[in-house]
């Protein structure tokens, strides 16, 4: 069986949507980075999430500068982060539209530092922005962890080649 000849994509073919798709081919969890700003939540959805250590216990994620929602969680005392399951790829959409009421319909806590949970997650992370480093279109935004708390049997939601899937078990 002969094997397809591989053309590499050089520097110059390196454009926006080559990359994504690049990119795409690598599966990530979604994360939804949130908190209360007078006493309503506001966050967005982030798929560039990365554990950084674990003494101390760190975390990064990578945010758009053109985001508008970051600016406004930024310099706030705690964040929510909540690794979001499978069945809440419509959440996550909503998180990441620019219009209307993110969280509308949506099951949420705040804790007493105002960070905000999203219920039904895989996992529950808070944290304090640490540092924030340039990362040419990006901001990537060093974390460090404060509490975490897992619901094992909830399995994340996981985003490969611009759709949502669901992880199955190795036989």
């Amino acid at each position: 069986m002969a094997i397809p000849a591989h053309h590499p994509t050089t520097a110059e073919e390196l454009s926006a949507d080559a990359l994504r798709r690049a990119f795409g081919a690598y599966p990530t969890g979604v994360v939804a980075i949130g908190a209360l700003r007078e006493g309503a939540p506001d966050g967005f959805a982030a798929s560039s999430f990365v554990s950084i250590s674990l003494e101390p216990p760190m975390i990064a994620v990578s945010v758009a500068r053109t985001s508008t929602t970051w600016p406004r969680l930024a310099d706030l005392p705690v964040l929510g982060l909540s690794v979001l399951s499978h069945g809440q790829g419509s959440l996550c959409r909503r998180l990441a539209s620019r219009a209307g009421d993110r969280f509308e319909g949506t099951d949420w806590q705040a804790t007493a530092d105002g960070a905000v949970l999203i219920e039904g997650a895989a996992l529950w992370l808070t944290a304090r922005v640490g540092a924030v480093y340039d990362g040419g279109d990006h901001e990537i935004v060093l974390m460090e962890l404060l509490t975490t708390e897992l619901f094992p049997g909830v399995e994340p939601l996981v985003f490969h080649t611009s759709q949502f899937r669901e992880l199955s078990p190795h036989a």
